[in-house]
């Protein structure tokens, strides 16, 4: 993997593959650049694809004193490192991400997100205000296991496939990771969607969500959609929150080909 220092020194590993225009991927919670490797792999055939290790994981730098403004820079020198004009795609809470460092002026013209685990709403609020206060607790106390039990619990993972998890050999590389959930949920703040913030987003944007995710997961990523000046929405039908990279590349290919072509025509 090759490095680049983010705007506070931190190095940044990230690879790149295929041929076309620079198009970057942002991974969700305790995800590596090889997290992406099957759908950048399906995207390589059109464009020159980045992904990378954000901060904290893999083979990435981390100063433990993390900020949603970081990462965000943390993805504009991948940006940078990936070409001129760039496109963007997040997955879950990588899309929270995108979208943040959008709004604080990154410059990229086209961008797409899978599912931003935003929880709007007075319940949607209680649960994520209870999940920040028991994830924070967890990484006082040390237990990184217990941080890692509560994300795959939030994420609707069962107990008993979780217990064999803690069995695998994956489990202590995602212990190794369990500081950085506290990097995805600052990305969400309170859980509700930040629309005035998002109003300043002039990227042309693609909310995506999948047709058998849970109905406040489809109404959060459509009310999103409609927050964004220049959003748009689309369900992937079968899909939900571990969506096939098969199903997600065409769909990835064909917004981003047909809007760079757009975009050139206007030009």
């Amino acid at each position: 993997m090759d490095r680049i220092l983010s705007a506070d020194g931190t190095p940044i590993a990230y690879r790149r593959q295929g041929e076309g225009p620079p198009l970057v991927l942002v991974g969700g919670a305790l995800s590596v650049a090889a997290t992406d490797a099957a759908l950048a792999a399906l995207l390589a055939p059109r464009f020159t694809v980045a992904t990378y290790d954000r901060r904290g994981r893999g083979a990435s730098g981390d100063t433990r004193r993390c900020a949603v403004a970081r990462e965000a820079e943390d993805l504009a020198a991948v940006v940078g490192a990936a070409g001129a004009g760039a496109s963007v795609f997040g997955m879950s809470s990588g899309g929270a991400l995108a979208l943040e460092a959008a709004a604080s002026g990154l410059p990229v013209e086209l961008l797409a997100v899978y599912e931003p685990p935003y929880t709007p709403g007075t319940s949607g609020l209680q649960f994520k205000a209870r999940c920040t206060a028991r994830l924070r607790r967890l990484l006082a106390a040390g237990d990184r296991g217990g941080a890692v039990a509560l994300f795959l619990s939030m994420t609707g993972v069962a107990e008993e496939t979780a217990a064999r998890m803690r069995r695998a050999p994956v489990w202590p590389e995602l212990e190794a990771m369990a500081h950085t959930l506290a990097y995805d949920d600052a990305l969400l703040g309170d859980g509700a969607i930040p629309a005035e913030r998002f109003s300043g987003v002039a990227a042309r944007t693609l909310v995506i969500c999948g047709g058998f995710s849970s109905a406040p997961v489809r109404a959060a990523t459509r009310s999103l959609a409609e927050a964004l000046p220049r959003g748009r929405h689309r369900t992937l039908t079968g899909q939900m929150r571990e969506v096939a990279p098969q199903v997600l590349a065409p769909v990835l290919t064909e917004f981003f080909a047909r809007e760079m072509y757009v975009y050139g025509q206007a030009s």
